[in-house]
């Protein structure tokens, strides 16, 4: 088959397209054939080298899939057809340790991520556990591109807000960044649990894609620095309950500054950089939460699925290029233009 690959660490030109050994289908493995995945921005810090993670060379990306099932081991139950169209879901744990047998797969101490820890989509095929296989209903209009816009981001944004941040009808959720996936798929969850949504980004037309999308304010960041006063002031000097921050050190501050007393800011990733400067005394004073998050479990993934069986949660796509022409892909990504997900095409 042919697989899109990188032999050593470096920018988007060390993505090789070339033939790739074809997967094998274990006993309980489910081989599908790919038509699309999408990019993440863990696609850029995996290709750019993470340290302590070591890899099989050559490394395969790729954590977001859609396909068709083309074959299946004899140990996959008949709920899972040949023929069916599928996601993948990204998560991968050891399924008999503590947190997975409390549904919290993604507090498995051996979790990894399809695509990171594992070779991952970045292929024509892949053979992954009939327990990572969705099939995609009929009756939900998707295609294909559209599909494989979905798993990672809609998973880590449901686990952030419902999960993690428990955001109640009247909450204000301020989201630092629109345009990514994550950020696109918390605005819409947000919207579909009754909170009020404000947002941030240094581009004027993502605000005005995002107010489209629902969000009630737009704050650019780049032209007003100092935003969080701008919160601040169209809360009345509350501030709001709930801040999404997966920006990490340029925005960590203000972030904080942002929240009502006893508000919770959630994170997933860091961007812009891990390290940033933490005002003790605003957090004890203001009695503030900082919350975790990683990926979802299995049940959660499924729970926010419904959301977009039903077409309240849309997949947003900004671009779709061939699998053969990755390394594009990933430039684009790396700019920070685009607007919604990015996805490949085998």
């Amino acid at each position: 088959m042919k697989a899109t690959v990188f032999h050593d660490y470096g920018g988007p030109d060390v993505l090789s397209y070339e033939d790739f050994d074809d997967p094998s289908v274990g006993p309980s493995d489910v081989l599908v054939e790919a038509k699309a995945v999408a990019l993440n921005h863990l696609d850029l810090f995996v290709r750019n080298g993470i340290p302590g993670l070591k890899l099989e060379m050559p490394h395969v990306l790729g954590s977001d899939i859609s396909g068709i099932v083309a074959e299946k081991g004899e140990e996959v139950p008949d709920t899972i057809e040949v023929g069916e169209s599928v996601i993948v879901d990204p998560g991968i744990s050891c399924g008999v340790c503590e947190f997975c047998m409390k549904g919290e797969e993604s507090l498995c101490p051996t979790f990894g991520i399809l695509g990171e820890h594992h070779r991952g989509g970045y292929a024509e095929q892949i053979s992954i556990n009939h327990r990572n296989v969705i099939a995609i209903p009929e009756t939900s209009g998707l295609e294909y591109v559209g599909a494989a816009a979905i798993p990672l981001t809609l998973m880590t944004a449901w686990r952030m807000l419902i999960s993690r941040a428990k955001i109640q009808p009247g909450d204000d959720v301020l989201i630092i960044g629109i345009g990514g996936g994550v950020a696109l798929a918390a605005l819409q969850i947000a919207k579909t649990a009754g909170a009020r949504v404000m947002v941030t980004s240094s581009s004027d037309e993502k605000i005005k894609k995002a107010k489209d999308l629902g969000a009630h304010l737009g704050i650019n960041h780049k032209t007003n620095a100092a935003y969080h006063r701008s919160i601040l002031k169209e809360t009345n000097g509350r501030g709001v309950d709930v801040v999404v921050d997966s920006v990490g050190a340029a925005t960590w501050g203000k972030s904080l500054k942002s929240l009502r007393k006893g508000g919770r800011l959630v994170t997933c990733g860091a961007t812009s950089g891990p390290i940033a400067e933490t005002n003790i005394n605003l957090v004890f004073w203001k009695q503030l939460e900082i919350l975790g998050s990683t990926m979802a479990s299995r049940s959660e993934l499924r729970d926010a699925l419904k959301l977009v069986w039903d077409g309240r949660v849309k997949p947003i796509v900004d671009s779709v290029y061939p699998l053969s022409e990755a390394n594009k892909a990933h430039e684009l990504l790396e700019k920070g233009g685009q607007f919604g997900k990015i996805v490949l095409e085998p």
